[in-house]
């Protein structure tokens, strides 16, 4: 049962899946009164309890207290309210690469009661006019040196009314800085409820058609008084560094709900490159890393070559599968642990994870305190011990896709269905063996076959293609591209570049195939069905 609303826009509360379509919530142990605003959480209350002058946030050269920026955001919500009429309920997409302008973008509107749509900076026009259209966003906050693209999608959309620009760097001019500075600092928040939906966070699947997952106010709390209370034990002295962007619901969590939350400070990168994350470890003393373990394989060798991160007692890894030679070489080096995790975008956060106290090599490890897990068949009943089957989670956070045929496929008999094979030792203890889908995890990004083929079926030259996942030492896995070529055409290293540049330009750029292969035809069914299987094994 739902608990009362206070956005006047019913559009996501609307858009709901039924109840019966949606899993069972284990919400014990995560009691929040009737209305409830995440970011004045995190920000204004901070504040009262005494945080005001200690460090919230680093970036782009500046430190911010929560003072600061619980003003800030404040301000933000002003001329969200007060300047283009935004209503509870209303969405609102934010385009930025990692900074703290970001941060504030989003707590603020959040604080104005509208639910945010928080976008990577790599995305096209295509790919936000889907997003927008399907959220029915009208204003956008933008990065002024992030425009072009969200205004080109402003241009064909039948919804995105309004582009305004923010600076992302410490500057604060820009047209969103300049009408926050005319505000008062103090903001009282329109009355929202524990349930009503403050994020859709968007993933693309398997098709390219991208899915909403709507969270409410109360899952951003549950998050971070969940896994980052109970595993990583947050304390004000913490300093949080990572590369995912906030953009994705597991860097928002880790580079901003988890520190915000209790207090600590969070380091945020643009350009979060390992070289650069070493860097900002060793300058801030860093005590809390979030990153996939191609970075953390590059921090191994910085070690190795004389860097200083003694400061990290928590390293997380999530985004790919983690290899036990670097869990292992990272805890000959360290001593410490590197705590590898699951989460999902539609459960918002990580649910299956190791601890400091209980740990393995090439194992997920066991259940967020609040969560359930199990491997189950076809017939979703549990499986036997160490047989591999899917992984079925249900706990307080869970899977609700805004208006999305989907819904039944990832929620069964109260379950979600995470789209990951797993196995499960006698002790318990969850360990991967893979997706269950044809999607491609590389360097911690999703990215979706069919996706990639149709932007290189958009190029004259290319008359068939299928896109898989190849294993990859560095990146867990790569785009690998097996192309038919029009008559005529030659498949050498001009095409190969002339076929990825014309990805990058298509889609956003990490999507597109490090590997082509020229083939004189596709394995196929008598139907005509591509065998990408087939493609995989070699054939």
């Amino acid at each position: 049962m739902l608990g009362p609303t206070g956005h006047s826009d019913t559009f996501t509360r609307d858009r709901l899946p039924p109840a019966d379509q949606q899993p069972e919530y284990l919400l014990d142990g995560f009691d929040y009164p009737d209305y409830i605003n995440a970011a004045v959480e995190l920000t204004d209350r901070m504040v009262e309890k005494g945080f005001g002058d200690h460090t919230a946030l680093i970036g782009n050269g500046r430190q911010r207290t929560y003072k600061e920026l619980t003003d800030w955001s404040n301000r933000i919500a002003h001329v969200l309210v007060e300047d283009y009429g935004i209503k509870p309920g209303n969405r609102v997409l934010i385009r930025s690469a990692n900074n703290p302008a970001m941060v504030a973008c989003w707590l603020g509107a959040t604080k104005a009661g509208a639910v945010v749509v928080n976008t990577m900076p790599m995305l096209r026009a295509g790919e936000l006019g889907q997003i927008v259209d399907k959220a029915e966003i009208a204003l956008a906050l933008c990065d002024t040196r992030l425009m072009e693209e969200l205004v080109a999608c402003a241009k064909t959309s039948g919804f995105l009314k309004t582009v305004v620009g923010f600076d992302g760097t410490a500057n604060h001019d820009a047209e969103l800085d300049r009408a926050a500075l005319s505000k008062p600092v103090r903001f009282v928040a329109p009355k929202v409820g524990r349930d009503d939906v403050a994020l859709i966070g968007f993933t693309s699947g398997t098709t390219g058609e991208p899915k909403g997952a709507m969270a409410f106010h109360r899952d951003i709390l549950i998050i971070a008084d969940g896994y980052a209370k109970e595993v990583l034990n947050v304390v004000p002295e913490d300093v949080f560094v990572g590369s995912p962007p906030l953009a994705f619901t597991f860097g928002l969590g880790g580079l901003a709900v988890f520190p915000l939350r209790f207090g600590a400070a969070a380091a945020l990168l643009e350009q979060a490159t390992p070289g650069n994350m070493i860097e900002l470890i060793q300058t801030h003393k860093a005590t809390v890393c979030f990153t996939a373990p191609t970075a953390y394989r590059v921090m191994l060798k910085a070690m190795a070559e004389g860097a200083d991160l003694s400061s990290l007692r928590a390293a997380v890894s999530a985004g790919e599968t983690l290899p036990a030679p670097v869990y292992e070489e990272w805890m000959a080096k360290t001593g410490k642990p590197m705590l590898d995790g699951i989460g999902a975008t539609e459960m918002l956060h990580i649910f299956l994870t190791n601890r400091f106290e209980d740990h393995r090599p090439g194992c997920t490890g066991r259940p967020v305190t609040g969560y359930q897990a199990r491997i189950v068949g076809a017939d979703m009943a549990e499986l036997p011990r160490g047989e591999v089957g899917r992984l079925a989670v249900r706990g307080p956070t869970g899977c609700r896709y805004l208006a999305d045929v989907r819904q039944d496929k990832y929620v069964k008999d109260g379950w979600n269905l995470t789209g990951d094979s797993f196995w499960q030792d006698d002790e318990g203890r969850f360990h991967f063996a893979a997706r269950s889908d044809d999607m491609i995890i590389s360097a911690g990004y999703n990215i979706a076959g069919p996706e990639v083929e149709a932007a290189l079926l958009g190029h004259a030259d290319v008359l068939e293609c299928a896109v898989i996942g190849r294993a990859d030492e560095e990146r867990g896995q790569i785009v690998e591209a097996h192309v038919v070529l029009a008559p005529g055409r030659e498949g050498d290293a001009v095409m190969i570049k002339a076929l990825q540049d014309h990805v990058k330009r298509v889609i956003a750029p990490y999507k597109y195939p490090r590997s082509v292969l020229f083939v004189q035809a596709l394995p196929k069914t008598q139907t005509g069905k591509i065998q990408r299987f087939r493609l995989r094994d070699g054939a």
